[in-house]
């Protein structure tokens, strides 16, 4: 089985067992934080993915890092992910709860590139048309990429949206090649 599989599977887990304690949004907000510190510091990361270290000494450092400011059932559910030797697939996991918390909510997420940097009006219209046509609430992250000349390339789930001048010249470059070889 994957590892993405297996996180998948851990993560639902996770999820029907906040729904059933009432925690949903409390356990969401601790596997935040776990994925923020995570991502902050790689040596973590690694503890987590060496085989050579054992699954208690694993346990201690987690509960040392994250001990009284998760709750109980999230330092439990690391306790337990950890003694069955799945220490390496917790960063998954979080991912993966944070995936289903945002269907279990209706969240979805977008993605918009551009080759300048967005007005916050450009950014509420752009939430307001994705949020209209998709019928669900919207987290947007938005980034710079100058070498789209101009335009923007926006992915809202597994579509996107192509806009860019770069990309423009691209299908127009393709198009001279084919007619020049025709």
């Amino acid at each position: 089985m994957s590892e993405i599989q297996v996180a998948s599977r851990y993560a639902k887990s996770l999820l029907d067992l906040a729904e059933e304690q009432n925690s949903l949004e409390m356990i969401k907000s601790d596997i935040d934080s776990f994925l923020a510190i995570l991502r902050s510091t790689p040596e973590l990361k690694a503890v987590l993915k060496n085989p050579i270290i054992n699954p208690d000494k694993k346990f201690a450092i987690i509960k040392a890092v994250f001990g009284t400011s998760v709750h109980e059932i999230v330092l439990t559910f690391f306790k337990i992910v950890i003694s069955k030797g799945r220490s390496e697939i917790l960063f998954e996991t979080a991912k993966e709860f944070v995936n289903g918390y945002n269907r279990i909510k209706g969240i979805i997420k977008a993605k918009i590139i551009s080759a300048a940097p967005l007005t916050e009006e450009n950014k509420a219209e752009i939430l307001r048309v994705v949020k209209e046509a998709t019928n669900n609430e919207v987290v947007l992250e938005s980034l710079v990429d100058e070498d789209l000349i101009g335009g923007f390339v926006l992915k809202v789930g597994d579509k996107q949206f192509d806009t860019s001048i770069s990309s423009s010249l691209n299908k127009l470059r393709k198009e001279f090649l084919q007619k020049v070889v025709s």
